[in-house]
């Protein structure tokens, strides 16, 4: 008997289906796709790491893009929320509550500003429509100028996705499609005095400004640039608002980034940190300002709501301690030190390293979306900011031993 000698006959299979796989195709039928989201599923978290659907670890340098301060699942902050849980969960802001009135007495103490008062909501485009309707009415109402409704905003910066706040934020690529958009906004490049000037006249209310632009690539503020545009306001009669959404409670390692400028704005918005992920927000004025908004003139359902304040309490209590902002300047030194190393080991790879505290942008030539995707096969989470910018938020509670872990995996997926 002779064996035949030809090849057996093979049926190519597909790959069976992830979880994951499972759980994004469900995404793609129910969801609005108006997010471009990486393509995991994360199912856990624990300090400064979270593990996806299919159990892989990844060291998290982002925290939910500057929000997660303290890492996921602090114990504190989680006791705090379990034990209001337990207690009261929300009632109507015609009722006053505990929680939202020792949260505002924090905030409005730290803040240094007269008379400080705090409104709160639930995200920092609402904070900045505070902003917004507060400067407006200010303007209109109590000083008597029906004219001024102005608000000069800056190039490359972002203030939310409302309607107002998408017109605030001068980036077209934000506002195509949403025409016609409210009026009422001028834009200035960012640092330009003399253009800003140029702006000023009778129609304009007031100057609402990052102190570090985070979605357009973590560009800081050139120095004295905030106390220009604070003497500038004086001299015209404007408010100087400071959108503090994303580099507040501490993230730069003061527990707000104006503060680096010894400077006071009329009104400050709050989010992401505020919460320690919970959904918050809020704004800080002045007792004057605060004239512009009085009973039944602006409001929020859900904003202070007590599990939410009982989450930030205990943030700010943990995130705004002297010793913690000591560590967070260190550790952002540290980072920086770290980035620095790599751009002077790939000069034509690395542009420009950019950052205060622990919010740092890492601009490189080109294929910064590349090189975040190999961040994240090799179990690194970080984010775009802007088209070259590989955007690092970690918690204030990262250690120097994950920093130079994540570094090392940021220069191997170069």
């Amino acid at each position: 008997m002779t064996l035949s000698m030809k090849p057996a006959q093979t049926t190519a299979t597909a790959p069976l289906a992830t979880h994951t796989d499972e759980v994004i195709g469900q995404a793609r039928q129910v969801l609005l796709q108006n997010y471009k989201q990486q393509p995991i599923v994360l199912t856990r978290g624990e300090g400064s790491y979270l593990w996806d659907a299919e159990g892989k670890r990844y060291l998290d340098l982002i925290a939910g893009i500057a929000t997660c301060a303290l890492g996921h699942c602090h114990p504190a902050v989680s006791a705090a929320v379990k034990k209001q849980l337990d207690t009261l969960w929300h009632v109507s802001n015609v009722f006053f509550s505990e929680p939202q009135i020792q949260l505002a007495a924090r905030l409005t103490k730290a803040s240094g500003l007269p008379g400080a008062r705090a409104f709160f909501c639930n995200s920092g485009a609402e904070a900045n429509e505070a902003l917004i309707k507060l400067a407006r009415r200010y303007q209109h109402v109590v000083k008597g100028n029906a004219e001024r409704s102005d608000i000069i905003t800056f190039e490359g910066g972002f203030h939310g996705r409302t309607l107002a706040t998408v017109t605030a934020t001068a980036q077209p690529k934000y506002q195509a499609g949403f025409e016609p958009l409210p009026g009422g906004f001028r834009y200035a490049p960012m640092g330009d005095l003399e253009a800003v000037k140029k702006l000023v006249g009778p129609t304009t209310a007031a100057i609402l400004v990052e102190p570090i632009q985070g979605e357009g690539g973590v560009r800081l503020a050139p120095p004295g640039f905030l106390k220009a545009l604070r003497a500038l306001c004086d001299a015209n009669g404007l408010l100087l608002l400071i959108d503090e959404v994303q580099t507040g409670i501490g993230r730069t390692g003061k527990p707000f980034a104006f503060q680096h400028d010894a400077l006071m704005p009329d009104a400050f918005s709050l989010a992401k940190s505020l919460g320690n992920g919970l959904p918050i927000g809020a704004m800080v004025c002045t007792d004057e300002a605060g004239k512009a908004l009085p009973s039944a003139t602006h409001g929020s359902t859900f904003g202070g709501n007590l599990i939410a304040c009982a989450a930030a309490i205990a943030t700010w209590d943990i995130a705004t301690a002297p010793a913690q902002l000591e560590e967070t300047i260190a550790k952002g030194e540290h980072l920086r030190a770290l980035a620095l190393a790599i751009k002077a080991r790939h000069p034509g790879r690395v542009i420009d390293v950019r950052g205060q505290g622990l919010l740092f942008g890492i601009e490189v030539d080109q294929g910064a979306a590349d090189v975040l995707a190999r961040c994240r096969a090799n179990g690194l989470l970080a984010n775009l900011a802007g088209e070259k910018t590989i955007r690092f938020a970690p918690s204030y509670l990262v250690t120097r031993e994950q920093l130079g872990e994540g570094l090392a995996i940021f220069e191997a997926s170069l």
